[in-house]
């Protein structure tokens, strides 16, 4: 690699990294945010819902890499070309190969870095998360930490306690069962525990009250009475996973037994397109930054800033490629259009940089821009039109 070439690839790895960081932060925060409730409502330590934010984190990279990506090509070489940079490497004969060749290699190798995670270390990530998730929420004890406070167990299913004792003792039970539509019980106990393998919740004196569909109340007084816990438990504890939490084997070769599966056989296949189109992402992007910013042009041709109008191509892209995603999950035929539309994209850009061309946007449009923004200027500051 040449010098020049070695700068550019430095200027926009700085770039990109720059981009990158910070907005992968912001989206990586309110998705562990989302999940904050896994240490107020089942008791986990800080120390297990940190590894579960760092589990998060490689399943927000894929997404956030493209674009950050744009970002970092399309500012650094807006900037070459205001430092009249990108004119100098013209002006010395250079082709501009220069320029395209290490960025579409930079490209290239993100595409083949998005493949493996997208492909291989996100849904094992996912795997790892939900089933964390599932052995945090598996005992009833834990879901009901917090005191004098409902907490639905499932729906249909509330429980509060006053107060947790020592080991699995409970004082104040209160259990409001609407799950079966021909009768709703309330349980009231003065204390319980919960056994230890978590099939039963044993109260102690206390009473239920059984209202009937035609309004007639029952009440019971107990000594000790046995609530069965076992299917909650192990609903509760078992992690279901779908199309997006399946590794890359599995959707190439899925089990026709597997119970989601055959529920939902569409998800599958257009997960499976999807990782595999959105893998181009990386390399069509730079092709398309570089169309819009990679050669030299005067200052007076800017109507409108390079980045933006590549960040709305890129944007188009990605939605038009997800909308055929989710089409495909209804129909086999939109899994063509899946690859059509990153690879069209990308064999016009490479079209448009051969023939060392900028694609432009029709003279009534962008004329219309520019009274847009000359109006919007005047507005903000009316001296702004007197200026000579």
């Amino acid at each position: 690699m040449k010098i020049l070439e070695k700068y550019i690839v430095k200027r926009v790895l700085l770039m990109f990294l720059t981009a990158l960081l910070p907005v992968l932060a912001i989206i990586w925060t309110t998705q562990v945010l989302q999940r904050i409730n896994l240490v107020t409502d089942s008791g986990q330590s800080v120390g297990s819902f940190m590894i579960l934010a760092t589990m998060i984190l490689p399943t927000l990279v894929s997404t956030v890499l493209p674009f950050a990506l744009v970002i970092g090509v399309t500012q650094t070489l807006t900037t070459m070309n205001n430092d009249s940079e990108l004119a100098v490497i013209d002006a010395a004969g250079a082709p501009r190969s220069i320029i395209n060749r290490p960025l579409i290699t930079l490209g290239v190798v993100l595409s083949v870095f998005t493949f493996g995670m997208v492909g291989f270390v996100e849904p094992a990530m996912r795997v790892s998360v939900r089933d964390m998730i599932a052995t945090a929420y598996a005992d009833l004890l834990s879901s009901v930490i917090e005191e004098r406070s409902f907490r639905q167990v499932e729906p249909g299913l509330y429980v509060q306690i006053t107060e947790r004792q020592a080991g699995r003792g409970l004082k104040g039970l209160l259990i409001a069962d609407s799950r079966d539509p021909e009768s709703e019980l309330i349980y009231y106990a003065r204390e319980g525990a919960v056994e230890e393998d978590g099939k039963a919740l044993v109260m102690q004196d206390g009473e239920v009250q059984r209202k009937a569909p035609n309004g007639d109340v029952t009440v019971i007084r107990f000594d000790s009475y046995a609530f069965d816990l076992s299917e909650l438990s192990e609903e509760r504890g078992q992690a279901r996973y779908g199309a997006k939490d399946r590794d890359l084997g599995f959707l190439l070769d899925p089990d026709p037994l597997d119970e989601q599966y055959r529920r939902k056989p569409g998800d599958y296949r257009a997960e499976l397109h999807r990782r595999l189109s959105s893998s181009l992402f990386p390399a069509v992007f730079i092709l398309i930054s570089l169309v819009i910013c990679g050669d030299a042009r005067s200052h007076r041709e800017a109507r409108l800033h390079p980045m933006a109008l590549t960040l709305v191509l890129a944007l188009g892209v990605f939605w038009m490629s997800n909308y055929a995603t989710s089409l495909a999950e209804d129909s086999a035929s939109f899994v063509l259009v899946q690859y059509a539309i990153p690879i069209s994209a990308g064999i016009i850009s490479f079209i448009f940089l051969r023939l060392n061309k900028r694609p432009q946007l029709p003279r009534f449009l962008t004329e219309g821009v520019a009274r847009a923004f000359a109006s919007m200027r005047k507005r903000i500051d009316p001296d702004a039109g007197h200026a000579t």
